[in-house]
């Protein structure tokens, strides 16, 4: 078996030939041929391309770029969180302290609902997630109020350029009710983003009793923001 080259006018492609396929495109008509951009290699040397190129984030420094890599009319971010449901903790949804016989173990006051509108924000600009910027192993977010989360992202929002089109959240739980407290939870969560509160929708199901969200030993939330360009 030779070792054989096939060339075009822009590119040189390696492969291998064999008595029985001396041509591996002698079959093809040649209007089907098509010119390839010339693509041009550049070597890296092994130090360079084993160089993390991630700085660290360090929100007391300003470390974290607002500034997407593309600037884009609009942008969509999705997030996700989970707690377990404890007992001896306070529940806090959207900044709002529930009445109810267990609450959310975290290393903040686990807002469940905060924490994830956080990451969609984070995430429809490109940055890195909440856990990365405000991990739970630094001591100083101990029992941090995530409202102080909410105004950072906000703060990098505005940096970027954009503003909230609008948000969409589901919190998932089986118990307690929700339905007397979406009204204050969405006039505060609205006023955290600082936008109208027309432009915030909070929805609540249950899991039908289904795993540990249905059985009352977790809650859940997403959300879905809309920013767009000021």
């Amino acid at each position: 078996m030779a070792a054989a080259s096939f060339t075009t006018s822009s590119i040189l492609f390696p492969f291998t030939t064999t008595s029985k396929s001396p041509h591996l495109f002698a079959s093809l008509p040649r209007k089907h041929h098509t010119l390839l951009p010339r693509l041009r290699l550049r070597p890296v040397s092994a130090s360079a391309a084993s160089t993390p190129t991630t700085p660290s984030v360090q929100i007391d420094k300003s470390a974290v770029s607002a500034t997407p890599s593309k600037a884009l009319p609009f942008r969509v971010g999705h997030g996700f969180d989970l707690h377990r449901l404890e007992p001896g903790y306070p529940l806090i949804i959207g900044g709002i302290n529930i009445p109810h016989d267990r609450g959310c173990e975290a290393h903040s006051d686990g807002d469940v609902l905060l924490h994830c509108v956080v990451d969609a924000i984070l995430g429809a600009l490109g940055l890195p997630d909440i856990g990365q910027i405000f991990p739970d192993s630094d001591p100083k977010w101990k029992g941090c109020a995530s409202s102080v989360f909410v105004q950072e992202s906000v703060r990098l929002m505005h940096e970027a350029g954009y503003e909230i089109g609008n948000l969409d959240a589901t919190l998932i739980l089986q118990r307690p009710k929700l339905s007397p407290h979406k009204d204050a939870i969405k006039a505060n969560l609205s006023a955290l983003l600082g936008v109208d509160s027309s432009v915030v929708n909070i929805k609540a199901k249950t899991h039908e009793k289904v795993d540990s969200l249905g059985e009352n030993r977790s809650i859940a939330a997403h959300t879905v923001v809309l920013l767009m360009k000021k």
